[in-house]
């Protein structure tokens, strides 16, 4: 078998959000192939655990925990000109002697950097093929997040994007091929760096379609009767809890009108004050972290995506379409989805336009909704069609003389 070593900014495990979920689900299918030996950091303690799990995956597992807060302050000490702050962020001396040891001591056929503020770990490392996984455009993030903040957090954020930018292009550069997780997010960058045009592809997001299956009887674990809508997601993410806080103040009144008895569960880790606060309001119910999102999406009436800020795709939206749950998204979040507004799921933008369509999903105006969205899922998100496209692009990497893109 041959080598690979996979450099990532979190602990692939558990996969319970969008990055974690594709690095597992590489890294599982990649051990079938390589020896894997992975190398990421731990941002959660409680993740520490799952390191025992991963070893038995991977031929050799070394995570190295860090502080959020004290690694943002030395980010900030040791900014430079130039420099993107997350490259900082995510620096640890230990896992960078292990990298480089690793890459000593066995030779990679493949180096695949899971993120692009983690390439100063593998760019330098002697190997046969060099992977490069964005999965989004983190510039485009924080050019987002610079939009909707005020100074000095925009001056911030506007000196993120920028520097950010920059380095990604030129870690796209000296890499083999570089993958991102939709076709308009690999356009996207090729506008915005067109000397990476050739060098760029996709592997998209897949979905387990056995574990996320409406055919699973779930418990109901909702309480009283009235229409359920909910949201999922980590809630220390901002776009989550900035969608979940918009949506409270601006649609769900709406909805209440229409239909008085609905109850709005917002079901995810970490819920800041902000969040925890919107529980006082009627109708609004804040979980916190739960041991499984499944039962939560299969037993409500609408799973709703009111997302502002986002970039590439959202799985908590194909998790529930997978779950044959109708859904309601933002333009933003429906923007990755290979999906068809109206049959698989509905699309609005305002509050009156996200209301109406909730109530007409309880009204029973569209039946079949949830089942063409359970279908759409089948057909184009697996993870057997997501994984061969990505051992296609890796065959053809390791191909001497080879172009870097098929």
């Amino acid at each position: 078998m041959r080598n690979l070593i996979f450099i990532s900014h979190r602990i692939p495990y558990p996969p319970d959000k969008g990055e974690k979920i594709r690095g597992y689900n590489l890294i599982t299918h990649l051990a079938k192939q390589y020896r894997v030996y992975l190398g990421c950091l731990i941002d959660d303690p409680a993740d520490a655990q799952h390191v025992a799990y991963l070893r038995t995956i991977c031929t050799e597992v070394a995570a190295f925990q860090i502080d959020k807060r004290w690694q943002k302050l030395k980010a900030l000490a040791r900014m430079r000109p130039s420099r993107p702050l997350m490259l900082d962020y995510y620096f640890h001396p230990g896992l960078r002697s292990w990298v480089n040891q690793t890459a000593a001591n066995h030779r990679m056929d493949v180096v695949y950097i899971f993120c692009a503020a983690m390439a100063p770990y593998g760019l330098d490392l002697d190997c046969s093929s060099r992977i490069l996984d964005m999965q989004d455009i983190d510039s485009e993030k924080w050019a987002i997040y610079a939009r909707n903040s005020r100074w000095p957090a925009q001056a911030i954020w506007q000196r993120e994007a920028r520097t950010l930018l920059a380095y990604e292009r030129y870690a796209v550069m000296h890499c083999d091929l570089t993958f991102l997780v939709t076709e308009a997010e690999t356009r996207r960058l090729a506008e915005l760096a067109p000397e990476t045009t050739d060098r760029l592809t996709w592997v998209q997001m897949g979905v387990d379609v056995e574990q996320f299956s409406p055919e699973i009887h779930f418990e109901s674990p909702y309480e009283g009767d009235g229409p359920r809508l909910v949201f999922t997601g980590n809630m220390d993410y901002w776009p989550n809890a900035d969608a979940v806080i918009w949506f409270t103040a601006n649609v769900l009144p709406l909805v209440r009108d229409r239909m008085p008895g609905t109850q709005f569960h917002i079901v995810g880790a970490n819920p800041g004050p902000d969040v925890l606060r919107l529980a006082t309001q009627p109708g609004v119910h804040v979980t916190g972290r739960v041991p499984d999102v499944r039962p939560y999406v299969a037993c409500a009436d609408v799973s709703v995506a009111p997302l502002r800020m986002a970039r590439g795709v959202q799985n908590k939206v194909l998790e529930a379409m997978a779950l044959g749950r109708p859904v309601v998204v933002s333009p933003q979040a429906f923007e990755g989805v290979q999906a068809v507004a109206g049959r698989d799921l509905l699309v609005a933008d305002e509050p009156e336009a996200m209301a109406q369509a909730v109530a007409e999903i309880v009204q029973g105006r569209h039946p079949g909704l949830g089942a063409a969205a359970r279908l759409l899922i089948q057909q184009t998100y697996t993870w057997s069609a997501t994984l061969a496209r990505l051992d296609g692009f890796l065959e053809h990497a390791r191909r001497p003389g080879a172009d870097a893109r098929p």
